[in-house]
């Protein structure tokens, strides 16, 4: 054999030691990853539920979650707060198909009035996964229960507030939050019947802010641009009292136009504060999610539950501020 020959047929015996050699190491790698080194632990949670907004990080579905984390950590259930970025049915919807996909112990979700709503909860109640509606009910459903706010009677309020505050003598622009939600139909719709009978208070338009700070904005400066009688706005949504705010204050119209609006975020206690607002519809979205998932343990322990629960509403002024921020400790 030639010196040539010698030198391939060694350099061919390490190749070959040196691939069996990395064979075996990446399959002992890949084999070991592939088993887990301990069990996984089992889950200590009773139940597991999910919780679907209108708009994940909206700032009153926020205290909706911190309500039912609260009452999740205290009945030790795992809850998932999941759903739309931004408000859409279509992703709403699909994020309800998964949830029960997932085979998860219950939904608690707003409820929609898209006419594919209905038919998607009904089967999935006859499916054996409750189903609880929160802040706005689908009524014709077979939701187990609803919990939320009376929103005829919250926008009948704002009406009576308004003719109190005004001295029934008003030309008012509605900023909507949509026209094709329930909850806010409801809301427009308490208002026009509380003011129907006054004849000093007339609507002179109704714009919808797509539940948009921004866009609410928008509407009530065209508003303004268009119709300069105009004297009062009500919003109906948490951010339609906001963006009628910075409009007013932008025309430094503040002691001119009264503003009513929906909820009591941070910013809408800031323009109360100031004076800008003058009053505002007050729910209670943390009581909503804490006794959402209350009731959605009752249900899976075979209790009884109320079909509709109305939680409490009322009209917010500058002078109530303070007691009312003082006396908020959770559930009530």
């Amino acid at each position: 054999m030639s010196r040539l020959s010698i030198v391939a047929y060694v350099v061919g015996i390490v190749c070959f030691i040196v691939s069996c050699s990395f064979s075996v190491f990446y399959g002992y790698k890949v084999v070991t990853h592939q088993l887990p080194t301990e069990e996984k632990e089992p889950n200590d949670d009773r139940y597991h539920f999910v919780l679907i907004p209108e708009e994940l990080d909206n700032d009153y579905w926020r205290l909706v979650e911190e309500g039912a984390r609260a009452a999740a950590k205290k009945y030790d259930v795992l809850l998932e707060y999941t759903g739309p970025r931004q408000a859409n049915f279509d992703d709403h919807l699909k994020t309800i198909e998964m949830s029960a996909a997932a085979k998860v112990d219950g939904i608690m979700t707003q409820g929609l009035s898209d006419e594919q709503f209905s038919p998607l909860i009904n089967r999935i109640v006859e499916k054996g996964i409750p189903v609880i509606t929160v802040d706005t009910d689908a009524a014709n459903s077979k939701r187990l229960a609803y919990i939320g706010t009376d929103n005829y009677y919250s926008g009948f309020l704002a009406g009576k507030a308004l003719i109190a505050d005004t001295n029934g003598q008003a030309n008012v622009a509605i900023i909507t939050g949509s026209f094709n939600k329930n909850h806010q139909r409801q809301r427009v719709q308490g208002f026009k019947d509380a003011i129907q009978s006054e004849k000093g208070i007339r609507i002179v338009a109704i714009e919808e802010s797509q539940i948009s700070r921004v866009r609410a904005f928008e509407k009530a400066y065209q508003i303004l641009q268009e119709h300069p009688e105009v004297t009062a706005f009500f919003g109906t949504s948490a951010l339609d009292g906001i963006g009628v705010a910075e409009v007013v204050e932008k025309f430094n119209k503040q002691k001119q136009i009264y503003i009513i609006g929906f909820d009591l975020l941070k910013e809408t206690q800031k323009y109360i504060r100031k004076g800008t607002i003058q009053a505002t519809v007050v729910q209670e979205p943390f009581e909503m999610g804490y006794r959402a998932v209350k009731m959605m343990i009752d249900l899976r322990e075979g209790k009884k539950v109320p079909s509709t629960i109305h939680t409490a509403t009322r009209i917010l002024r500058k002078y109530d501020l303070p007691p009312y921020l003082n006396n908020i400790k959770g559930v009530r």
